[in-house]
């Protein structure tokens, strides 16, 4: 029988032993934390800077994992090199996540996603298509090309090795183009799970030993983790979003459309300098993407029809095919098999039309202007019918348009008689006689 005395100790046991976590964090231990690094645009030079700045943050406050969420459809090989170099170095474990459902990690992802300590997929996810695109479209022999695929092939082979996955089916995605599922990465031995969360990724690997990139072996404890997310600064998210090939086509354009106002109407300012930020910005973005020299040529063909067109009467024949040089262009001028790396064609049109259409009403008004007869000021009074006021034998005086002015003619042309203004010299006009008309 249990004593009055027992019972509240007895009962304070049994409320700590159900309160308890069924694997708690030991006593006078902080949480595990993992540093969760977000990347969902394109590798190119800002991304992978804050990639790299993120897992250095990680280890410098002792961070026990590091979460690398890819969703990208690729990028440079040389910021790729750069994150993948940055996993290599890293003190905490690295692991590499597809994620939301849908997402991919395609082309230079790839790479980034098997160098990971573990890569893990979400389900409905897809990575691979690695093969390596030119920078500037061309050809650049076959030669050439087949050295460049080598060399690649090489390094994700490398890679695949030292992470203990499938070398064939990595090299295989890299000369063949070739796309995985989540469930076919996974049976296939190119990542390690599939989650579809982190704290499913964190309970499944909690306790495992995983191998690191310099042979040491390292326990993870990632129950209970506290997750810590690191953000772009709003700079380097602005750079990221001008570097999306559809904002760089429109700033482009903008660019374009700006300077030539500036140009043809000077002292504007306000359109220069927005044309002229515009214009950089889009350089910017396009040096940082693989760019198809043919579809340049398009878009340089396209502001030549419209020139021709407010020039000559086609009746819309050169602005249509203006119209549709520029789309093409805009269509084939980033190189890449993913539709995600590419200018979408609502963004050519929503460009193309417009463009042609303020390009083309904006040059014939120029022409028209420049062709019109000057009514104003010294050059205006070319043509104009006056009355000589002295007789002109050569020179006199002549009033035109109110005015008395110094003259001279080539014959002699009596007082009162009508004259024309044929050219300015100076202060002095230069007359011939002008008939009456009936």
């Amino acid at each position: 029988m249990i004593t009055k005395t027992l019972r509240p100790a007895l009962l304070l046991a049994v409320f700590f032993a159900t309160a308890l976590p069924s694997n708690p964090v030991r006593a006078g231990q902080p949480r595990p934390r993992v540093v969760v690094i977000n990347l969902d645009t394109m590798i190119h030079q800002v991304s992978a800077e804050y990639v790299i700045r993120g897992i250095h943050y990680a280890n410098e406050h002792n961070a026990d994992a590091i979460l690398l969420e890819l969703n990208t459809p690729g990028g440079l090989v040389t910021s790729m090199q750069e994150i993948v170099h940055a996993i290599y170095e890293s003190r905490a474990t690295v692991i590499t996540y597809v994620a939301p459902s849908g997402a991919t990690a395609a082309s230079a992802g790839f790479f980034v996603l098997l160098a990971g300590d573990l890569a893990v997929m979400s389900p409905g996810t897809n990575t691979g298509a690695a093969h390596p695109v030119l920078m500037f479209g061309g050809d650049v022999g076959k030669t050439m090309e087949e050295k460049i695929e080598s060399d690649v092939a090489s390094y994700i082979r490398s890679i695949a090795q030292k992470r203990g996955r499938n070398v064939a089916l990595a090299e295989q995605a890299v000369l063949k183009s070739t796309s995985f599922t989540d469930k076919e990465a996974l049976d296939d031995k190119l990542i390690d799970a599939v989650a579809g969360s982190p704290s499913e990724i964190f309970a499944k690997f909690d306790g495992r030993a995983v191998e690191r990139f310099n042979g040491a072996s390292t326990t993870l404890h990632l129950a209970n983790a506290e997750v810590e997310p690191y953000t772009m600064s709003r700079f380097e998210g602005f750079l990221a979003w001008v570097a999306d090939p559809n904002i760089a086509f429109i700033l482009g354009a903008i660019g374009l459309l700006c300077l030539y106002i500036e140009f043809t109407h000077p002292g504007m300012v306000a359109p220069g300098v927005v044309g002229a930020i515009s214009l950089v910005l889009a350089l910017y973005a396009f040096n940082l993407l693989p760019i198809n020299y043919a579809g340049l040529l398009l878009i340089l063909t396209a502001l030549a029809l419209f020139a021709l067109e407010a020039k000559l009467t086609s009746h819309g024949v050169l602005a249509a095919g203006g119209i549709v040089a520029l789309v093409l262009g805009a269509l084939i001028l980033v190189r890449s098999p993913w539709p995600e790396a590419r200018i979408h064609l609502a963004t050519a049109l929503s460009v193309a039309l417009p463009l042609g259409a303020i390009t083309i009403v904006l040059l014939r008004f120029a022409i028209a202007a420049k062709r019109r007869k000057a009514v104003t000021g010294e050059a205006g009074m070319v043509g104009l019918v006056g009355v000589a006021h002295t007789d002109l034998d050569p020179a006199g005086k002549v009033m035109v348009r109110g005015e008395l002015w110094e003259a001279r003619a080539a014959g002699r042309i009596p007082q009162g008689a009508r004259v024309r203004v044929r050219e300015i010299e100076g202060l002095t006009l230069v007359v011939e006689s002008a008939p009456e008309t009936r």
